[in-house]
């Protein structure tokens, strides 16, 4: 028998499946909105040094400060110090696109509010960059004690002096744009998404490391403070908590656009079962053991036609078999 909605609830909206040549371009997108809005974000070099002094002044009234000792230890040291320029210059652009292939391919039900929460956090990161511009530790003066491993190392890579651009095409960047760190919040995702669909140890391990390590990475390549670390996680946090709602504003979007433009609506999956029809009763439905009235059980054997008797004729009520 089908079964109708509850009184007084709605049923559940049905969602066009995702497509890869759809979801591609929309990531493209936010991420050239993301690059633009960086390079937009470009403030005063001036404000942005005071504010990555005041940052630096607040980490040392609490003793966070972990960013000397750290870089100390990898313009020492090639043999670390090369490892972390790589992987603060490649890991970035490598991992968060094949962490989000992969839970498209693998973690369906999942994909969509990973990828949202992602959008949410990296668009809240850009207000930051443009509330604060922030001049990372290795661009403040040689008397604060930080040293540029991404040049001195460069030789060693892909990069030049000028954060982790392409040779040559540092223009193409906003270097100050440090506040929060992304590299981070983005690396912390990674690591949230390994650790709650990756299901093996393994997975789970890299889960925990790929974030701390590239804490480590920014902080001792004198790329970031610990308070942008910090601010990265934190959005991170807010972006989790706007993605439900992101997520219920598209819906509404694009039930709206439909109704307006109903050529243009997704398509069903070919798959998802057809509508049902309406049930002619107006909802009204008998329980398993309730019988219509005069209806009476038949215990007829298979194939055994039964016998109706006229006053059970009238009424169109089946008579009890013989």
């Amino acid at each position: 028998m089908p079964q109708t909605e509850t009184p007084g609830t709605e049923a559940a909206p049905r969602t066009a499946r995702l497509r890869w040549w759809t979801e591609l371009p929309l990531l493209v997108l936010v991420y050239l909105c993301y690059s633009a809005g960086r390079l937009l974000a470009r403030g005063d070099v001036s404000t942005a040094v005071d504010h990555g002094l005041a940052i630096l002044r607040v980490e040392k009234v609490f003793y966070l400060n972990a960013e000397h000792p750290l870089n100390r230890l990898f313009t020492a040291h090639a043999w670390i110090g090369v490892p972390a320029d790589f992987w603060y210059a490649s890991l970035h652009y490598l991992v968060t696109p094949a962490i989000l292939v992969w839970l498209f391919r693998s973690q369906t039900v999942h994909y969509r509010a990973a990828r949202t929460w992602l959008m949410a956090s990296t668009f809240i990161g850009l207000i930051g960059f443009t509330l604060m511009p922030t001049c990372p530790p290795r661009l403040l003066s040689a008397g604060h004690g930080f040293v540029d491993t991404m040049a001195q190392y460069s030789s060693y890579g892909w990069w030049g002096g000028e954060a982790s651009a392409p040779r040559g095409m540092g223009g193409m960047t906003n270097q100050y744009a440090a506040m929060p760190s992304l590299h981070v919040g983005w690396a912390l995702w990674c690591g949230v998404m390994l650790w709650r669909h990756g299901g093996t140890r393994l997975a789970k391990t890299a889960g925990v490391v790929y974030p701390l390590v590239t804490t480590l990475v920014v902080m001792g390549t004198a790329n970031h403070y610990f308070l942008d670390a910090a601010a990265g996680a934190a959005v991170m946090g807010v972006g989790l908590l706007l993605a439900p709602w992101a997520m219920r504003a598209a819906d509404r979007a694009r039930v709206w656009f439909a109704s307006r433009v109903p050529a243009l609506a997704p398509a069903l999956p070919a798959d998802s079962p057809a509508p049902s029809a309406p049930v002619v009763s107006g909802g009204c439905q008998t329980s398993p053991g309730e019988r219509i009235p005069r209806q009476r059980e038949s215990r007829l054997r298979p194939g055994v036609e039964p016998d109706v008797s006229p006053s059970d004729a009238g009424d169109g009520a089946p008579a009890a078999a013989r």
